[in-house]
């Protein structure tokens, strides 16, 4: 099979492989429809998680089942699924604790384009199939449908770690399209007033469909004291970081009110340590809590934010500004995502419509 893949830390190519072999309690799944993230650009161009040889890329798929082991129940060769980019080994400690995404270790629930073949191959292994695929709901439209495995899933944890209060004040700092599903995220979660952080023309008009009612620019001034002075000098009642290099996490905690959660959902690619305020942070006392996590997977998290897309409470589509059709363009799309052109939210590649 063919698949697009990390060659080494900076050098991606188009690589022949054999097609994974499954066990009895997984999928073998071909996509139908694919998206980049920057994820995938930190892991090759900045070496994030360290060198990988010839490891195919993509961890955000639809898909249709190819073949299912002996003990797979609920699947069957022709189905239609949503495959998570966080697939846990259910089987575990830190499963049964609460922590799934973080089984075998620190991110280990990351499996795809990080300690495995991804996504963007011919076909791709899916572990625990019964319990890391959710059907796709007939008629979904692709490009909504495919921001689900990750982009919505990872925004709305953001939200819901920051313990926004009903009513309450939340900062999104940056937004593309995991900002943009965090800001979708707090107004589902009904927060009151919903600051959005980014300069973008095209990701400002989604914030503020998806439920921003101000937007912070960079350009302005400090991003943190336009929000303070915009709450009378207190601040917010949440944040969530959601792009930005290292100190971000500066603006972020200013720009919280005593009693915030900071929700970091923010993938930092670069440095040995990450910056803190001292004098923001009360000297480490300020009751200015962090809050971090790794995207939920699995079936039942699918399933829910499915539900959301289905009845109508928010369409991710309107994140896909880039839709691309044929397996081939997997290459194209990626670089986009990494030259990341204004008019620029997330690209999608349509690999199959007719399956």
């Amino acid at each position: 099979m063919k698949g697009f893949a990390m060659k080494k830390i900076g050098e991606v190519g188009w690589v022949e492989k054999d097609k994974p072999d499954i066990g009895a309690y997984d999928a073998l799944v071909r996509p139908i429809a694919l998206a980049p993230c920057t994820s995938d650009i930190h892991t090759v161009w900045e070496g994030a998680v360290g060198e990988r040889t010839d490891m195919i890329l993509g961890h955000e798929a639809l898909g249709v089942v190819d073949e299912v082991g002996s003990e797979v129940k609920d699947f069957k060769p022709g189905d239609k699924v949503i495959v998570p980019a966080i697939t846990p080994d259910w089987y575990s400690d830190a499963a049964l604790r609460g922590f799934s995404s973080q089984t075998g270790g620190a991110l280990g629930g990351w499996k795809f384009s990080n300690f495995k073949d991804g996504v963007f191959g011919e076909y791709f292994h899916v572990n625990v199939a019964d319990w890391n695929l959710a059907h796709l709901p007939e008629g979904m439209p692709l490009e909504a449908a495919v921001m689900i495995p990750d982009m919505l899933t990872t925004g709305f944890m953001g939200a819901e770690n920051s313990n926004i209060p009903l009513g309450g004040s939340v900062a999104v700092l940056g937004i593309g399209p995991v900002g943009l599903s965090a800001i979708a995220g707090a107004e589902l979660q009904g927060a009151g007033r919903i600051f959005a952080v980014g300069t973008r023309p095209k990701c400002v008009e989604v914030a503020k469909a998806y439920g921003a009612t101000d937007i912070v620019s960079y350009k302005d001034g400090n991003t943190a004291d336009q929000i303070v002075e915009a709450t009378g000098g207190e601040g917010v009642d949440s944040v969530v970081v959601a792009g930005g290099g290292p100190d971000i996490l500066i603006d972020a905690i200013n720009a919280a009110r005593a009693g915030s959660v900071v929700s970091n959902i923010n993938y930092f690619g670069t440095g040995d340590t990450l910056p803190i305020p001292r004098e923001g942070w009360g000297v480490g006392m300020a009751d200015i809590n962090i809050a971090t996590g790794l995207c939920p997977g699995g079936r039942v998290r699918m399933e829910r934010l499915a539900d959301i897309v289905k009845y109508g409470r928010m369409d991710p589509a309107l994140m896909a500004t880039h839709v691309f059709h044929g397996f081939d363009k997997v290459e194209e799309a990626l670089m986009l995502m990494k030259d990341k052109p204004r008019d620029l939210i997330k690209p999608v590649v349509i690999v199959d419509e007719n399956l």
